[in-house]
């Protein structure tokens, strides 16, 4: 393999790959024997590896430099392409789903791929293309619009992520300002964003309607891969949640306007912890990568090996820039089994969970690299977040490498913010259920549902009056809620599961991590609550889940 900055690219030709691609549905309709369908499948999984190692190279080029006419017109192609290829993909997947070897593939692929099969069966079909390839665009224009934002501070402009230093710095006069600024940049843009969600919803409505559905609710789950749960076990999560943790996180809020010294909370002290500042990573970008490739080699030898391959092969691109996509991410080149992590280090401790948060994705990645069976790594994300969130916890022994003598600090701040997190992240999928239930909503009604919805899981937030946040826009920032909606509740149901973790790990440390190794290795070999069993972790859904965790919090706080 060479480095991922001398990786060839080539731009897949759609019409000789859907043509590949009607070849072997129609082989694998004649095959006459096992034997030779599996023959066919393997031929047909390569394919579909390669279209997805050539569309990924792209992706992360295009993300890396928003501003690149020659990435900006193969993101465009892609755009365009890729519900092509969905349709034939979706086609082939009928014919293997209803193979008289379904016995036999069904003993090599394991039940959770067919049934993973059916849904993606169900959720797409030909006639909705020129449907996904308008989504795909107003999701670019949406991305676009947030990476190339030019939010001027202090004499100089800056994007979304370089702005975050700014609005956690000690001085409460300067984050005020500079939330002030991020603020101004989205009151300018409010309208257009509106106009792309609108569209948005219409579409995916529209979609969903095609297919059969009431909205684009079950839709929804369905494109999320949620093959063992559904609605009414996500609602009665969020009832325990706004129970149980909207209370604790409310506390926690307390201690930190004691701590911080201010009479009353305002949004622009939100993320800040102590009144000298959240604890910021020392050194340069790279010898913070240097310190994580140290502590992985001490953690385990598995963790060692994973990191030594991703430095040796220049598989992140953390520096922030200005043209640079927003936000963070791992992703997969199956061609080369490598995982590659995209970010935007800014000088605080987000930095630093990069190296945990997405290395932990990119681990379990690595640890499964070498499966025959791709289906076994079709993970759904509720269970792919609980390996980037429980990494975050299991290097917390090796936090003096990247915070120093305010390691201690980190350690308040990052369990805070946890714990804060989990409503955070059930209002926003509250919010997509309600949108979607309700298509026709205006911007304004829109905005309304997110104001209420702040009530019940933050009560203690004041916009101090601010015309865009105080309006109930904050929403607008969560790029999830455009790109990739439902998603978000996995966050927080993995956040439950890696906390268990964490409690289980101050009691047996090499207990609990061997328990997570074996989580990483079963992948999606297993349905989401057998496997968490398995592992030694209770099902976020049970009853009394959350009660517990939320007791066992309380005494680490």
């Amino acid at each position: 393999m060479q480095k991922f900055q001398d990786l060839p690219y080539e731009r897949i030709d759609s019409d000789k790959t859907v043509k590949e691609y009607k070849g072997y549905i129609a082989a694998l309709k004649e095959a006459d024997s096992f034997e030779m369908a599996w023959e066919i499948h393997q031929k047909a999984t390569k394919l579909s590896e390669h279209f997805f190692t050539e569309f990924t190279i792209a992706s992360i080029r295009h993300d890396i430099d928003t501003t690149d006419k020659f990435y900006d017109a193969e993101n465009d192609y892609y755009d365009e392409i890729t519900p092509l290829l969905m349709a034939c993909d979706n086609e082939y997947k009928k014919v293997l789903y209803e193979t008289p070897f379904r016995k036999e593939f069904e003993e090599k692929l394991g039940p959770v791929a067919f049934k993973s099969m059916e849904l993606a069966i169900k959720s797409f079909d030909e006639k909705i293309v020129s449907l996904a390839q308008e989504e795909n665009e107003l999701v670019s224009h949406y991305t676009k619009l947030i990476a190339t934002a030019k939010i001027p501070f202090d004499g100089e402009d800056y994007n979304l992520s370089l702005m975050r230093k700014f609005t956690t710095d000690c001085d409460r006069d300067v984050r005020k300002r500079a939330w002030k600024a991020v603020s101004d940049y989205f009151l300018s843009v409010t309208d257009e964003i509106d106009d792309i969600y609108d569209k948005m919803v219409a579409n995916r409505t529209k979609q969903a309607r095609e297919l059969g559905f009431e909205n684009y609710i079950d839709l929804g789950y369905m494109r999320m891969n949620r093959n063992s749960y559904g609605r009414e076990q996500v609602e009665n999560f969020r009832k325990q949640v706004k129970e149980a943790f909207v209370p604790l996180a409310t506390m926690i809020h307390e201690k930190r306007r004691q701590r911080i010294g201010v009479d009353t909370l305002k949004h622009y002290d939100n993320e800040v912890h102590f009144t000298q500042g959240n604890p910021a990573p020392v050194g340069t970008p790279e010898e913070i990568l240097a310190a994580g490739q140290e502590m992985y080699r001490e953690l385990s030898p598995e963790t060692g090996e994973f990191m030594d391959f991703m430095r040796e092969y220049d598989l992140f691109d953390v520096l922030g820039r200005k043209t640079k996509r927003q936000g963070g991410y791992m992703t997969f080149l199956p061609d080369y089994k490598a995982p590659f992590i995209f970010a935007n280090f800014n000088g605080t401790s987000g930095d630093v969970d990069v190296i945990t948060h997405e290395c932990g994705h990119a681990f379990q990645g690595f640890v499964t690299r070498e499966d025959p069976i791709p289906e076994h790594n079709n993970i759904t994300m509720e269970t792919a977040e609980i390996h980037s969130m429980s990494m975050e916890y299991f290097t917390y022994g090796w936090m003096e490498k990247f915070f120093g003598d305010r390691k201690d600090d980190y350690y308040t701040m990052h369990l805070e913010d946890s714990i804060i997190f989990v409503p955070y992240g059930c209002m926003v999928d509250e919010f997509q259920h309600i949108v979607y239930e309700n298509p026709d909503m205006t911007p304004a009604e829109r905005k309304q549902v997110w104001k209420e919805l702040e009530k019940t899981y933050r009560p203690h937030l004041d916009y101090d009056g601010d015309p865009f946040f105080s309006e109930g826009g904050f929403w607008q920032k969560q790029s999830h809620i455009f790109q990739s909606p439902f998603y978000y509740i996995d966050y927080v149901l993995a956040s439950v599961c890696a906390m268990q973790f964490k409690v289980r790990m101050d009691e047996d440390f090499r207990g609990a991590f061997e328990d997570y190794l074996k989580l990483c290795k079963l992948s999606a070999t297993k349905f989401y609550e057998p496997m968490l069993k398995e592992c030694g972790l209770r099902s976020p859904f049970e009853d009394g889940c959350i009660e517990e965790l939320v007791e066992a919090l309380k005494k680490k706080i």
